[in-house]
């Protein structure tokens, strides 16, 4: 099957049924998207399927053929950061690092649907995804200040 994922199409022999999150990271040796739980409920593996969030341990393969596929290494480059890498960088948001490219492309979607999400939408968008270090506030901060500069744009 053919996927599209950071603007490169790639061919691959795969099952149907294989998880996009094992093709991303066995197949094509993209490991920004890690493997938290694999029922979905950490948001560890977020990826982007047509600009929407997703979490990739439970798209399968198939799924992903005919769709643009982006994964945190497509978001931005270290030359031109994505507002939204941008500003965890700003408040030091990442600690052990782990969720953090699950938790960047939930916002990156969060601001592309609401544009200026209020703290309470914040939150509710950001709890499908969990940090074991706890720096809820810190991700609120930089979704704030990654907002304000996407409409500065």
């Amino acid at each position: 099957m053919k996927l599209k994922v950071n603007g490169t199409e790639h061919e691959v022999d795969v099952e149907e049924d294989m998880p996009l999150l094992w093709v991303l990271r066995d197949e094509l040796g993209i490991t920004g998207p890690k493997y938290g739980c694999g029922i979905a409920q950490c948001g560890a593996c977020t990826v982007h399927l047509d600009g929407v969030a997703a979490k990739s341990c439970q798209v399968w393969a198939a799924d992903a053929e005919g769709v643009e596929v982006t994964t945190i290494e497509g978001l931005g480059t270290p030359e031109a950061l994505h507002a939204v890498q941008a500003a965890w960088v700003e408040h030091q948001v990442g600690q052990c690092g782990y969720c953090q490219s699950g938790q960047i492309m939930l916002a990156a979607s969060l601001l592309a649907e609401s544009p200026s999400p209020t703290d309470d939408e914040i939150d509710d968008a950001m709890s499908a995804n969990l940090c074991r270090c706890g720096t809820y506030p810190r991700i609120r901060a930089a979704v704030k200040t990654a907002a304000a500069k996407l409409q500065e744009a």
